[in-house]
Order: structure tokens, then sequence, then C-alpha cells
């Protein structure tokens, strides 16, 4: 996971994860993208880390948040493709009620 994702869905600063690295509490690898660096971390580590700052309860309501964040984003983009292909059954269903065919008689 990246650093960024980490304060993103488990509520850590820049600060704090700083810190834990320095501390030898996290490992991590530094990448790279577009010119812009970022810490690649193990989640694992990163979760002991929240747990034991913030304690369990803290890091399971994120972890549910940041699931359902997820799953409503999930449910929008499903809602989306079912509302086309609706539009798409309605077209054929009028084309093939009209008597319109393939062959082209």
């Amino acid at each position: 996971m990246s650093d960024k994702t980490a304060c993103k869905e488990l509520g850590l600063t820049q600060d704090e994860i700083v810190e834990a690295i320095r501390a030898g509490k996290l490992h991590y690898r530094v990448a790279s993208m577009h010119g812009n660096p970022w810490f690649r971390l193990l989640r694992s580590e990163v979760e002991e880390l929240v747990q034991e700052s913030r304690g369990r309860g803290y890091l399971e309501q994120r972890q549910a948040t940041s699931e359902l964040a997820h799953v409503d984003s999930e449910l929008r983009r499903l809602r989306a493709e079912l509302t086309k292909l609706d539009e798409r059954r309605a077209e054929i269903t009028a084309r093939l009620s009209r008597g319109d065919d393939c062959e082209g008689r």
C-alpha cells in the first residue's frame, strides 16, 4: 500500500508514517510515478501501527468505512451500466417490434 493510501484509508498522517519508518516499525521502498515519490508500505505493518496507536476499534471502523465507500462506488458504476443496458434493450426491442431485421429486406 502507498503512504497516500495509508493516510486516506487508515487516517495516518505523513509525519506518523515517517516517524514509524525511522523507528523501524515500517518497512518501505521508495517508488515514483510521473516524478512524484511515494513510499510503498506493507499493509499488515501499517494496520498493526494503527492498531497500536489508535486501537483495534478505530482500525476496524476505518476499514469498514473504506470498504463501504468501495461498495458504494461499485454500485454507482453498476447502476450506470444497467441504465445503458436497459436503453440498449429498449432500442433493440423497438426495432424488433417495427419489423426491422438484419437481412435488409
